[in-house]
C-alpha cells in the first residue's frame, strides 16, 4: 500500500465526509493505493455514527473509537500501530488540512528520501493574538532548544516514512515534539513543506489557553527525556554527588576547627547549614537517580488506553 492517512479527531461530525471526498479525490487522480484511519478520541457527537457509515460506504475507510477522551497523541499513535502504508500522512479532521497536499508530501518522502516532512502553514487563517503570535514564539523556542529547524513544529499536516511511525512511541501530550521524538529516534532527514492552511469550516476549536503551558511543560520533558530517559543516574547522580561533596568537605572543614581550634561553635555558623542541606539533598538527588534508573528499566507500555470498537 502507498499511502496510510491518519486522521484523529474529537466531535467532528459535519466535516468527516467532506474529508473522506476530498482525500479520495486526490487519490484516484494519482492512482494511489490507500487506506484512511480515523480515530474517534472520544467524541460525544455524532462522529462514530459517520464513520460506520463511510466504512460501509469505502472499502478504503478503517475506524478505532476510544471510550473516553485520551488526548491527540493517544489517537495519533493508535493510528501508527494500524497503519500499513509506504508513507503516512497525518492530517486533522476539521478540514483546514489541505487533502491536496498529499502528493507532494509523499514525493517527498519516496522520492527525495526524506523520513519525515512536517507542513509549515506560512499563511495562517488563524487569530494573531491567541494563536499566530504564541506559536511563532513556541516554535522559536523549540528550534533553538532542539536543533530542528522547522517553522511549525505542531502543524497536524505531516509525512513519515512508515519506519519511523513503527520506531517512536507518542503519549502524554507529545505529539507538538514528534519531529524532536523522531530525531531522538535516529531519523535525522527532517524536512519543511509550505502547505496551504484552510479556515475552519464547521465547529470551533478543540484546543485553550492551556496548550501554551502544557506546550512549554512537554517541551521541558521531551528535552529531559531524549537525553537522559535511559540513563537518569547521569543527571541525577552527577548534581547529587557533586552537592554531597560539597557539604563533605563544608562539614569536614567545620569538624576541624572544632576540634582544634579553641571555642569554635560549628552551629552558630551558617557555612554549617549550607553543607548540612547540600549533603541531603545530594543524597536526594543520587536516589532520585537511582531510582529513576529502575524505573527506565522496567517501564510498562505507557499507552494502555481502552479502545472500543475498531472497523
Amino acid at each position: 500500500m502507498d499511502i496510510s492517512v491518519v486522521i484523529p479527531l474529537y466531535n467532528e461530525e459535519e466535516s468527516l465526509p467532506e474529508l473522506l471526498q476530498w482525500i479520495n479525490k486526490v487519490m484516484k487522480t494519482h492512482k494511489y493505493t490507500y487506506e484512511v484511519i480515523f480515530v474517534d478520541d472520544g467524541s460525544n457527537d455524532g462522529s462514530w455514527g459517520v464513520i460506520n457509515r463511510l466504512k460501509a460506504e469505502h472499502a478504503c475507510v478503517k475506524g478505532v473509537k476510544f471510550r473516553r477522551n485520551y488526548g491527540k497523541s493517544a489517537a495519533l499513535n493508535k493510528g501508527f500501530e494500524l497503519a500499513s502504508g509506504n508513507v503516512v500522512i497525518t492530517m486533522d479532521a476539521d478540514l483546514q488540512d489541505s487533502p491536496d497536499e498529499i502528493p507532494g508530501l509523499y514525493r517527498m518522502i519516496v522520492e527525495d528520501g526524506y523520513d519525515l516532512v512536517s507542513g509549515w502553514k506560512k499563511k495562517r487563517h488563524d487569530s494573531k493574538v491567541t494563536k499566530n503570535l504564541p506559536s511563532k514564539l513556541y516554535n522559536a523556542t523549540t528550534r533553538k532548544i532542539s536543533g530542528i529547524k522547522l517553522h511549525d513544529m505542531n502543524c497536524g499536516l505531516k509525512s513519515y516514512r512508515r519506519e519511523v511511525v513503527k520506531s517512536i512511541e507518542v503519549y502524554g501530550e507529545m505529539h507538538r515534539y514528534i519531529p524532536v521524538i523522531a530525531k531522538w529516534a535516529g531519523f535525522n532527514k527532517i524536512g519543511e513543506k509550505v502547505v496551504e492552511h484552510q479556515k475552519r469550516k464547521y465547529g470551533v476549536t478543540k484546543f485553550g489557553w492551556e496548550r501554551f503551558i502544557n506546550g512549554f511543560l512537554d517541551l521541558i520533558s521531551i528535552m529531559f527525556v531524549s537525553r537522559f530517559g535511559k540513563k537518569p543516574m547521569h543527571l541525577f547522580g552527577a548534581l547529587g554527588s557533586v552537592l554531597f561533596l560539597f557539604g563533605f568537605v563544608v562539614a569536614a572543614y567545620l569538624a576541624y576547627a572544632k576540634i582544634f581550634m579553641a571555642g569554635y561553635k560549628m552551629t552558630d555558623r551558617p557555612l554549617f547549614y549550607f553543607g548540612l542541606l547540600a549533603m541531603v539533598l545530594g543524597t536526594q538527588l543520587f536516589l532520585a537517580g537511582f531510582l529513576g534508573e529502575l524505573i527506565s528499566r522496567s517501564s510498562s507500555d505507557r499507552n494502555h488506553y481502552l479502545v472500543e470498537e475498531i472497523i
